[in-house]
């Protein structure tokens, strides 16, 4: 596990691949404004982009890659798979409909959204594994597991788990899951990293940002990345939105405040539908 500079952006390696360690996050984008917005993106530099089958917007996504002109071998395409398609005939079918939707021939990584009971991981895992050998996927992953769940999932496949996608900011810990990741070379990919724009009404982090001349989401943003194989996947639709959180790289966070924000109190779930795993305390 190393990270290196490629272009603008470093980027986390595992399993012979390379993730941009920013990159952007299409939830609740739809239609013109998601198409917009990930050419926006592209164009400004960003070349890693996430979505979801369950987002339903992996069209306007595709057709957002399309018009951006990037070549989409330059591009770090990552969807996820709904929980109702995580028996091995509905991963094959929910991974055909999104290549279809993204008009595209290959994910470079595919997620298992939410973790499910009701299907052995290692059917789940062991379809995705297929999908990899066939090349119709580079990588597959994992999604809001908790550090059980990615233990098991670790157990249940010879092949790598590329990372585990969580809600992680500065107001919530996840030292368990993150640990095991850590353990284990697997990348963790920040969602909501901004905490659905708390982080910008935070003293704290407005404090931090005038001795760097930053806004509160960039320093949050930059506290971020700077932790070791960690990703973050900002969403955005404005273009000042989006240019502001891609404008990260030109600094770096002292200790200090590295030490500052970690010391943030760290209880504060977002995300918490009825369907979530038992989380680590």
């Amino acid at each position: 596990m190393t990270t290196k500079e490629k272009t603008a952006v470093p980027v986390f390696e595992r399993d012979g691949g390379e993730i941009p360690i920013l990159g952007f996050g299409t939830f609740q984008s739809q239609g013109d404004t998601c198409r917009n917005a990930v050419k926006t993106a592209l164009d400004i530099g960003y070349r890693h982009v996430d979505t979801a089958n369950m987002y339903g917007n992996e069209q306007d996504v595709g057709q957002g890659i399309k018009e951006s002109g990037v070549p989409r071998d330059d591009i770090f395409l990552t969807s996820k798979l709904r929980m109702n398609h995580l028996d091995p005939d509905g991963v094959r079918a929910s991974c055909e409909n999104s290549l279809k939707a993204l008009n595209t021939s290959y994910l470079n990584l595919l997620l298992i959204h939410w973790p499910e009971k009701s299907v052995p991981l290692s059917d789940t895992l062991g379809a995705l594994a297929e999908l990899k050998k066939e090349g119709k996927i580079r990588h597959l992953g994992v999604s809001n597991f908790t550090a059980d769940w990615l233990k098991r999932a670790i157990e249940a496949v010879d092949e790598p788990i590329f990372c585990n996608q969580i809600e992680y900011h500065p107001f919530l810990s996840q030292d368990a899951p993150i640990n095991v990741c850590r353990e284990n070379g697997i990348g963790v990919t920040a969602y909501s990293p901004l905490a659905r724009g708390q982080v910008v009404r935070d003293a704290r982090l407005q404090s931090i940002g005038s001795k760097y001349d930053k806004s509160a989401a960039q320093i949050a943003l930059r506290w971020i990345i700077q932790k070791p194989g960690t990703i973050a996947i900002p969403k955005g639709t404005g273009e000042e939105h989006i240019r502001a959180n891609f404008d990260v790289f030109d600094f770096e966070l002292e200790p200090n405040d590295m030490i500052t924000i970690d010391a943030i109190e760290k209880d504060r779930r977002l995300i918490d539908p009825d369907f979530a795993p038992q989380w680590d305390d």
